[in-house]
């Protein structure tokens, strides 16, 4: 397994309307918190889907959860990533609550593949992503 590399980090609240009838965040809204952290970290270094060209896409997303966050409070979602392949990357997430840093919520993440969208098909990162993804500094 590639070492894990620190290479984002996004505070957000947790919604009243994340919470479930259980009295905790329903589970489908790590998802979303995943989502916007790893959407934020694209967006900061230029890596946006491009429809009418080439760019990121998950292939697979997966959570764990360790323990239940509830309404109020905010949450940090930390973004590692794995070296990169020929076309593809993995991406993990660690989210806890700010005023409880020592505690591991959830902990998640997906698979990244660079693809050429008319195309339909992947094609191998490009060499500014490549250089990111291996010293991310």
């Amino acid at each position: 397994m590639n070492q894990k590399k620190l290479v984002h980090t996004m505070r957000m609240p947790i919604r009243w309307g994340d919470m479930d009838a259980m009295g905790h965040v329903n589970n489908t809204v790590y998802f979303r918190y995943l989502e916007s952290a790893r959407i934020q970290w694209f967006t900061e270094i230029g890596c946006e889907p491009d429809p009418a060209g080439d760019g990121p896409v998950i292939i697979n997303a997966r959570c764990t959860f360790i323990k239940q966050l509830k309404y109020p409070g905010d949450i940090e979602v930390a973004t590692f990533v794995g070296g990169p392949g020929r076309s593809s990357f993995e991406t993990y997430h660690e989210i806890r609550r700010v005023d409880q840093p020592e505690v591991l919520s959830a902990e998640g993440g997906a698979k990244v593949v660079w693809v050429n969208f008319l195309q339909e098909k992947s094609v191998p990162l490009p060499d500014r992503i490549r250089a990111l993804l291996a010293d991310p500094e």
